[in-house]
């Protein structure tokens, strides 16, 4: 029998990509309520499954050893069509929708399936927590209502366990041009370190600072100075790949972290930036503005072991960088 899809699958897809869960590792939290149905009704396996497009994946799982099931032999799949009503299946070998499943006619031999879906806040079901065992069993009104508030609590998991990524990403995200900040930057650098020291594959870092930024606060006020903040911002995030890290330090100084990258790609994206930065900027007021930009960069090798010390080469080829800008100004 084809897997029922749900009319607002696009929508619920959407919905359950907002918590950014997916394929993530074991949490105490799922896994507590996981031991807690299975030991509550009595059953050799619990789960609790998030339904993907073509796939249940478990957050959690107790006593099937999978981590995941094709959506299309998938008991969750008909629990997903009844968003507020439990799903329960005394006898799946008696059940037309299951006596063929593979679940049922092979291992682990399943009789018996009873699931809650998983509601969001907006009446998309995500997916279940799902209770089975390879014998027939009825499931009580009271066994069909514990199950329903462990749905509940499963969902305040998901919901809290959301807020605290949204925290977690406001706490190292520049507020004005949505780039990672400093906190982010460095918990990167220090995660690329410990690959590097693995993989013996080098990367680099850039130090950034805006030429003569102070002068256009004053000349055009702190609102036009935002806005040229948040073009060079963009501007710098188009001359990266995505696997590279841009990042706003404070005032007019930026960051970035290159990943595996030759010397001379270094220096072919450092005038690409340069280049890139320096063409003119158009304010929202009409007027147009041209700032430059001054880059240091290091890169990560043998002798040096920690960020301290790439952060202050990388400092230190800036603070060259501008001082050559600075003597050609005064020879011209």
């Amino acid at each position: 029998m084809p897997c029922p899809v749900p009319e607002n699958e696009i929508q619920r897809l959407d919905a359950l990509v907002s918590y950014d869960i997916l394929d993530t590792p074991p949490e105490q939290d799922f896994d507590a309520l996981t031991r807690i149905s299975a030991h509550a009704f009595s059953t050799p396996a619990a789960v609790i499954g998030l339904m993907d497009a073509h796939r249940l994946w478990f957050k959690s799982q107790l006593g099937l050893g999978v981590p995941q099931l094709d959506r299309q032999i998938a008991m969750c799949a008909h629990a997903l069509m009844s968003p507020h009503e439990e799903f329960v299946v005394e006898d799946l070998l008696l059940d037309v929708r299951f006596k063929d499943n593979p679940l049922v006619t092979q291992g682990p031999r399943l009789r018996f399936y009873a699931g809650v879906p998983l509601v969001d806040s907006h009446g998309y079901a995500l997916g279940t927590i799902a209770v089975v065992d390879m014998k027939p069993r009825t499931f009580s009104e009271a066994q069909r209502n514990s199950l329903k508030d462990l749905s509940r609590l499963v969902v305040s998991a998901l919901e809290n366990r959301k807020r605290a990524l949204q925290l977690s990403r406001l706490a190292m995200t520049d507020f004005l041009t949505g780039l990672p900040n400093r906190v982010q930057f460095e918990r990167v650098i220090h995660s690329e370190i410990a690959h590097a020291h693995r993989s013996g594959k080098q990367f680099s870092v850039l130090q950034m600072d805006l030429d003569d930024f102070k002068t256009v606060n004053a000349r055009h006020g702190h609102a036009a100075g935002d806005e040229a903040l948040v073009e060079v911002a963009r501007r710098l995030s188009r001359q990266v790949r995505a696997e590279d890290l841009v990042a706003r330090f404070a005032g007019d100084e930026f960051g970035a972290i290159i990943r595996q990258n030759s010397q001379d790609s270094l220096k072919l994206l450092i005038k690409r930036i340069v280049q890139a930065v320096s063409e003119p900027i158009s304010l929202s007021s009409g007027e147009k503005i041209s700032i430059g930009i001054s880059v240091g960069k290091a890169t990560f090798t043998d002798d040096i072991d920690n960020l301290c010390e790439l952060l202050t080469r990388a400092d230190q080829a800036l603070y060259a960088a501008k001082q050559s800008k600075t003597r050609s100004k005064v020879k011209a």
